[in-house]
């Protein structure tokens, strides 16, 4: 069987920490997989790096294409629904991280004993590293089970950690490379759920996590990092995505489960009732988050209506 996986890599004046990136590819155990970029742009060396890493490995393995100036969402939304890139499974790759060896492997290892047919997800920790590439601690271990529930109030991992098979990318393809979400990696993990898929979270971490001042979107580590995003939750971003996210499923609908359209209508519902009803039908929702903390703030955006 076929196990050739697709790395999705968006690029964008990467010229600092990219080196270190391809290199990790080329240390994969598993060996069978090409690279997809999209570049965004960018007017440092990035292009040049990567047509001297494409000289050095063959132009069948590395191919560059001009990524649509859409932003970060928009580039691997582009990169993803990119028909010229065929493969039997995905991987998003952000410019600035070390993959570890076992990355894909581990990965291949899951995504080989789902049926080929049933979208599927895998997903994992990460180490956190410095710009010196110094560890300096892990991302939060989340404990509960992917699901539905889960995913319309939170993703459980980066996209820079994600493997998904051929079936989750035809979903991917269906919403298509202009849908509205607030980020690639939380529509993934929505879609797949949504429609019966399978996602698995590894606690073992995949790569190194490279933070450093020029991170879009950082490691939610931390009290602090979890209070800022419980802020952001009150000025209306939660809000606002949450109504992009299930604006955006409805052009899955026909491929969710009856039980997820049931759970995705009451979800909008609860939104749209008055204070006791909000509460009343949220609670029948079951929907949750991985932390005690992320539970509190939702139940409080519930209440003051920011969900």
């Amino acid at each position: 069987m076929s196990e050739r996986i697709a790395i999705l890599l968006c690029t964008y004046q990467g010229e600092k920490y990219l080196a270190d990136q391809l290199d990790s590819f080329a240390a994969q155990t598993h060996t069978d997989w090409v690279l997809a970029v999209s570049d965004d742009g960018s007017v440092d060396s990035t292009r040049e790096m990567l047509a001297n890493y494409r000289l050095k490995w063959g132009a069948d393995k590395l191919n560059v294409y001009e990524g649509p100036r859409r932003g970060f969402v928009g580039n691997f939304m582009s990169l993803t629904c990119n028909i010229q890139v065929q493969a039997d499974y995905y991987s998003f790759s952000d410019q600035d991280d070390i993959w570890h060896a076992e990355k894909l492997q581990y990965a291949i290892e899951w995504l080989k004993t789902i049926p080929s047919d049933t979208p599927a997800l895998y997903c994992t920790r990460t180490q956190l590293v410095n710009e010196a590439n110094q560890p300096i601690g892990l991302s939060p271990l989340f404990e509960r089970q992917p699901a539905f529930e889960n995913s319309l109030a939170q993703n459980i991992a980066g996209g820079n950690t994600m493997v998904f098979n051929d079936a989750a990318r035809r979903l991917l393809l269906q919403a298509g490379p202009l849908v509205d979400v607030a980020a690639h990696d939380w529509w993934v993990y929505l879609a797949v759920t949504a429609c019966g898929g399978k996602v698995r979270y590894d606690p073992r971490p995949s790569l190194r996590y490279r933070q450093h001042t020029s991170n879009l979107i950082g490691a939610n580590r931390g009290l602090l990092a979890r209070l800022t995003r419980i802020r952001m939750l009150f000025r209306g971003h939660l809000k606002e995505w949450n109504e992009r996210n299930i604006d955006a499923l409805v052009q899955l609908r026909g491929q969710m489960t009856p039980s997820n359209i049931k759970l995705l209508d009451q979800f909008s519902s609860a939104r749209e009732s008055s204070l006791l009803k909000r509460i009343q039908k949220f609670r029948s929702t079951g929907i949750y988050r991985q932390t005690a903390l992320g539970n509190i703030g939702m139940i409080l955006a519930v209440i003051f209506n920011k969900l």
